[in-house]
């Protein structure tokens, strides 16, 4: 029903987990994925090998926390398509530690990475989409920006102030024919979250136990909603939070 054929979209953070099974949603949808990864070559190059679907992927290794690496990102991707249709802002670090341990280091390196890197990709994508006078702008947020989380009170400052990015861009944008919108996840089984999930099975059990559908996400689980809000059927949907967690954080 959803058909993304002829768009171009560029997936941050693509390598792996939610943004991998963006990457593979779009791909079916019949999209041009711009593949965009900061260390893994590996399993960047793996993926592109596998996405199905009729389109022209690109293979995009930039550092979207810094200016000079979205420059030429952005620069490759009018190079090979001319335009821009969606982009969703997902790279990202979880990291944490007791706020007393926390150093200025550790702060400024989840603000680079989770928060810097949405702003100078959104800002590279809103010039692109302005001109075009249209255009999908989908951020990745989390339950942690909403409700806060011990322990990782960083992350969760970043997420939250993705948060409220994302809705001011949307009440600037949308005269423009931008549309913006968040996806806020729970967890999700992935490797970022996997020291917390995968390692120790009560835990798991614990954090199921506090999720009203009693699992965790999957990767796949948040990459529908996201592919939903870059599509037609989301069109009059405008700087909201779609929440994919379950209904273990309840936000209206």
């Amino acid at each position: 029903m959803i058909s993304m054929t002829g768009k171009a979209v560029l997936v941050t953070g693509a390598s792996r987990g939610i943004g991998a099974a963006c990457a593979r949603l779009f791909a079916a949808a019949g999209a041009d994925v711009v593949l965009n990864y900061l260390r893994s070559d590996g399993p960047a190059r793996d993926l592109l090998q596998e996405l199905p679907g009729p389109g022209n992927h690109l293979l995009a290794q930039a550092d979207v926390s810094s200016e000079a690496g979205v420059q030429g990102l952005f620069d490759a991707v009018l190079g090979t398509y001319r335009k821009l249709d969606v982009l969703v802002a997902n790279a990202g670090i979880w990291e944490g530690s007791p706020i007393q341990d926390m150093t200025e280091s550790d702060w400024e390196r989840t603000m680079r990475i989770n928060l810097k890197s949405v702003f100078l990709c959104c800002r590279a994508a809103a010039r692109i989409m302005r001109e075009q006078k249209e255009g999908r702008i989908i951020t990745v947020s989390s339950t942690a920006g909403q409700r806060g989380e011990a322990f990782f009170s960083s992350y969760a400052a970043s997420k939250g102030a993705i948060i409220s990015f994302t809705k001011s861009l949307a009440s600037e944008l949308g005269p423009l024919g931008i549309v913006v919108n968040c996806v806020a996840p729970g967890w999700v089984d992935t490797d970022m979250a996997a020291s917390a999930l995968r390692s120790d099975a009560e835990a798991r059990q614990t954090i199921e136990k506090a999720i009203p559908l009693g699992r965790v996400a999957s990767a796949e689980d948040v990459a529908g909603p996201i592919l939903f809000l870059a599509s037609p059927l989301a069109r009059h949907i405008q700087g909201e939070v779609l929440n994919v967690n379950g209904g273990s954080v309840l936000c209206g």
